[in-house]
């Protein structure tokens, strides 16, 4: 690589950098993906391609002479994202510190300088490569000339130019002027794509060719080119790429100016320090021998401010296989012995409830970990001890609350050993909660924070068990990469759990309390309820799927009737011809690709005035009900305890708030007769009712407390209807003469406000006009003075620190708070004032379900929880423990926190789900 000369579309980088990662922020706010992306792939391409001389090509600002030659060039392209905008001259920065020259010539594309470096550099003896993803600087190939594209790993030459586009590199530009470039904006000739334009040049030779014989090329296409023959001229001349410019001003010669430089190690330690780049400041401060100093601690996250702990050397590890029983009772011993161990299960599913042990890894000491296999079974297979020897030595030890445990994940762990009769005691700590507590907006799995926090690359299951069709369950790996893999995930756990916890929640009294008061034992709690199950009508089901099948077929003949012609109700392009071509409907916004969009939110706005639109609202409302649940909800029925079992995931929405899925029973719509129908079929046994608890005006009355809000606060006190006297303060009328609609109005507005709804947003769910929702709002504010002051204190709280908290001090990340794009800034501040209320009240209904659990272990009742959703218990009971139970459980529900206003739940009962709500 000594006479090659690297050359770099910087221009083509940066916006691929950019919409890799368009989000990725620093603890400051500022964007840093397209930074991220660049220093990325500069790097690696320096290091797959170690050149001699190399230089980054940028476009200069302002016009180029393809502008005065065509107005409408490159006229229908955005402008420049402002989060990219605002990464450009970082960019250049780091660039020049990572050892590039940069070249940006004015009145010249980037495109144009690297043809003329190109060009030159094999005048002078080089050899070329050029790094873009842009197919126009395919005219630049020869036999010295190369194109590589780093995203895709694809190297063109003059035969890789032939086989991509059916044409040599000099007829790039004849191919590019008939298809026409619509990046670019230069029109080709009309109706001509690649296949055409190939077949004209293979029997013409070259555009003029084409042009020559235009009068003998028939139909269409052959009219279409003689209308663009005074054009192609001209499109040809925007497509070719300068070799000419004038570069004196930029260097003196490839070898004088453009030799490759050494990376400024001092520079670049200064901006990844500045832009938070953690791991690469690390590298380079260890490469010149500088200790990294705690003072840029909060400066290492890419998002937010992370208190990391010391950088650490690699442990050395030793993974042992336990296949003898002296081997199990010398690893029963340490682990007796350990004041805290990592334990982990390998399976045969990740379905919790039907997923058998094939083996248990432990760890007590950082770097020695074991793995006890018990049912691999693959040829020639080592022997192992048998699953049920295992667990009648360990259970004891699994069961002895004594005994220290740390996992990831241990709520799936605990059902693997349920499965098999052994309860799970002990568990101190998870490391997946810890990282939810401490950053709830960053993915929790294993691989990612042990890269975050011990920057260590871990075995994926896929290196071990491969991907797709082929993927191996874990009882066909074999030994030696089952223990590397399994005894792996319960060393870093430990590991993790060393960094994480006592450097980010131990000390802080806020989230040591969200993390052992709240989150460690709603994970109990949740195992419990996914274990309980809920009992399902499968024959009410199976007869509601009859009738929406039926109710499905009248609405499918109903909508050929409106359209005039039958058609695919779910196929978009169909739906589309239908709506604005042959009925003409508004087209009320369109889809990236510049389509009329068909979505819901199009047809709710066209069935306010037209009924085919309505009629497919209806239609999906119902298929999605129908797929989702009537048809699917039987077939999960777990076939060993007769009932369906959901799994609730606990560290997935940044509020708190949990999610069930497999299946979701938090989603189940109730503002159809058909969606609540649905609950009926979720139905107690005989002898026994379905209880249901929920929280009253959770938000408002959250909102009440933390605004502080005189008249709020005494509304709740005095047990008023909060909506009715919101509706007297607007309308400034007493509460006995509120009608139904303007309560209505306040009830829009009370929940409206809370979620950050503007004027706009208002008009349009009240039906009215925006001045006049403005002028709600203002009254609003004006007879809630401490609601207002709320808001406005929040907004400045969270761009100061980046997060919000809940009443119980849960840490709420707002990455956009500071963001310089508008859109995503005012998101950010409308998350920053609701994210408080959905997150206390998700406090609220965890401590609610371990007060409610922690009553019913130790009054032995036969109650059960057997769901959460939202704000809502829902219990299981037998008749004979009814009275205590609706006795009791609004008690515990409302004492479980003293706000500044009465907490109130609201109890129902019935034969099933529905009639209790």
């Amino acid at each position: 690589m000594q006479k090659t000369l690297l050359l770099v579309d910087g221009s083509s980088y940066l916006y691929r950098a950019f919409h890799a990662m368009p989000d990725l922020r620093n603890a400051a706010g500022q964007p840093t993906g397209a930074i991220y992306g660049m220093i990325n792939m500069l790097r690696r391409l320096r290091a797959d391609y170690p050149a001699a001389y190399m230089a980054c090509v940028f476009d200069a600002k302002g016009k180029t002479f393809r502008d005065d030659l065509y107005s409408e060039y490159k006229a229908q392209r955005p402008s420049m994202p402002e989060d990219l905008a605002a990464q450009i001259t970082p960019i250049h920065e780091v660039v020049r510190h990572l050892g590039w020259p940069i070249l940006m010539v004015e009145g010249v594309e980037a495109d144009d300088v690297i043809g003329t470096l190109a060009v030159e550099s094999v005048r002078q003896g080089f050899k070329c490569i050029v790094s873009t993803g842009d197919k126009d600087l395919a005219q630049l190939v020869n036999e010295d000339v190369t194109l590589i594209n780093t995203m895709t790993n694809e190297k063109l030459d003059v035969a890789g130019v032939i086989a991509k586009f059916g044409v040599p590199p000099n007829r790039i530009v004849d191919y590019l002027s008939l298809i026409g470039d619509t990046v670019d904006n230069v029109p080709g000739v009309a109706k001509v794509g690649p296949k055409t334009a190939v077949k004209w040049l293979t029997q013409y030779d070259s555009l003029d060719g084409v042009m020559q014989n235009a009068k003998d090329i028939g139909g269409v296409v052959g009219e279409n080119l003689r209308q663009a023959l005074d054009w192609l001229p001209q499109a040809r001349v925007l497509v070719t790429v300068k070799t000419d410019c004038d570069l004196t001003q930029h260097s003196q010669g490839i070898a004088e100016s453009l030799t490759a430089r050494p990376e400024d190690a001092l520079g670049m330690i200064d901006f990844y320090t500045r832009y938070g780049f953690k791991s690469w400041l690390r590298e380079a401060q260890a490469a010149i021998g500088v200790q990294e100093t705690p003072t840029n601690a909060d400066l290492f996250d890419q998002a937010a401010p992370h208190k990391a702990a010391p950088a650490k050397a690699p442990v050395a590890t030793n993974y042992e296989t336990v296949l003898t029983e002296a081997d199990l009772a010398r690893w029963l011993d340490k682990i007796q012995q350990a004041p805290l161990t990592s334990v982990d299960t390998e399976t045969t599913s990740l379905e919790p409830m039907t997923a058998q042990l094939v083996g248990i890894s432990l760890c007590g000491e950082v770097g020695h970990a074991a793995y006890i296999p018990v049912a691999h079974r693959y040829p020639d297979a080592p022997t192992q001890l048998s699953r049920d020897y295992v667990l009648s030595e360990l259970k004891p030890w699994l069961e002895d609350a004594n005994r220290h445990k740390v996992g990831q994940n241990l709520k799936y762990d605990s059902h693997v050993f349920a499965n098999h009769g052994v309860t799970l005691r002990g568990v101190l700590h998870d490391t997946l909660l810890e990282s939810y507590v401490f950053e709830s907006h960053k993915s929790h799995d294993m691989d990612s924070l042990a890269m975050r926090h011990l920057e260590r690359k871990t075995i994926s299951f896929e290196d071990v068990c491969g991907k797709g069709v082929n993927q191996l369950c874990f009882d066909q790996v074999d030994l030696v990469a089952a223990t590397n893999y399994a005894a792996e995930d319960a060393d870093i756990t430990l590991q993790l759990h060393q960094a994480m916890y006592p450097t980010n929640i131990e000390h802080d009294e806020k989230l040591r309390y969200i993390y052992s008061a709240i989150e460690l034992p709603t994970a109990q709690v949740l195992q419990t309820i996914e274990r309980n199950g809920v009992l399902i009508d499968t024959s009410l089901l199976a007869t509601q799927s009859n009738e929406i099948g039926t109710r499905l077929l009248e609405l499918e003949n109903q909508a050929y009737e409106l359209a005039g012609q039958p058609f695919n109700l779910n196929s978009p392009k169909q739906l589309g011809e239908i709506f604005f071509t042959k009925l003409q409907l508004p087209v009320v916004k369109k889809t990236p690709s510049g389509a009329p969009s068909t979505d819901e939110e199009v047809l709710q706005k066209l069935a306010e005035n037209y009924p085919l639109p309505k009629v497919l609202l209806e239609y999906r409302g119902l298929a999605k009900l129908k797929s989702t649940y009537t048809d699917k909800l039987p077939k999960m029925v777990n076939p060993s305890t007769g009932r369906v079992h959901t799994n609730y995931a606990q560290a997935v929405a940044v509020t708190g708030r949990l999610a069930s899925n497999d299946p979701n029973l938090q989603n189940i719509p109730i503002r159809s007769a058909e969606g609540r129908r649905i609950r009926e079929a979720f139905i107690a046994p005989p002898g026994s009712v379905i209880v249901s608890a929920d929280y009253s005006q959770i938000e408002l009355r959250i909102m009440a407390h933390i605004s502080g809000d005189a008249s709020l606060l005494r509304a709740f006190a005095e047990g008023e209807d909060v909506h009715r006297a919101t509706a007297a303060e607007i309308f400034g009328i007493a509460s006995a003469e509120v009608s139904s609609e303007q309560r209505r109005y306040a009830k829009v507005i009370n929940f409206g406000l809370i979620y950050g709804m503007s004027a706009f947003g208002l008009a349009g769910n009240l039906g009215i006009e925006r001045a006049a929702a403005q002028s709600y709002i203002d009254k609003y504010f004006s007879r809630y003075p401490g609601v207002a002051q709320y808001m406005a204190e929040t907004k400045i709280a969270a761009k100061a620190q980046g997060y919000v908290e809940t009443v119980f001090g849960r840490r709420l990340w707002l990455p956009e708070i500071n963001s310089p794009n508008g859109m995503r800034r005012q998101g950010a501040e409308r998350a920053a004032i609701n994210a408080p209320m959905q997150g206390t009240a998700a406090d609220l209904i965890k401590l609610a379900m371990i007060a409610v659990e922690n009553w019913l272990e130790a009054s032995t009742l036969k109650s059960k929880m057997i769901m959460q959703v939202h704000d809502e218990l829902v219990l299981e009971v037998p008749e004979d423990e009814l009275a205590l139970v609706k006795q009791k459980l609004p008690e515990l529900m409302a004492q479980v926190a003293s706000l500044q206003v009465p907490l109130l739940a609201e109890v129902g009962v019935g034969l099933n789900w529905d009639k209790a709500h």
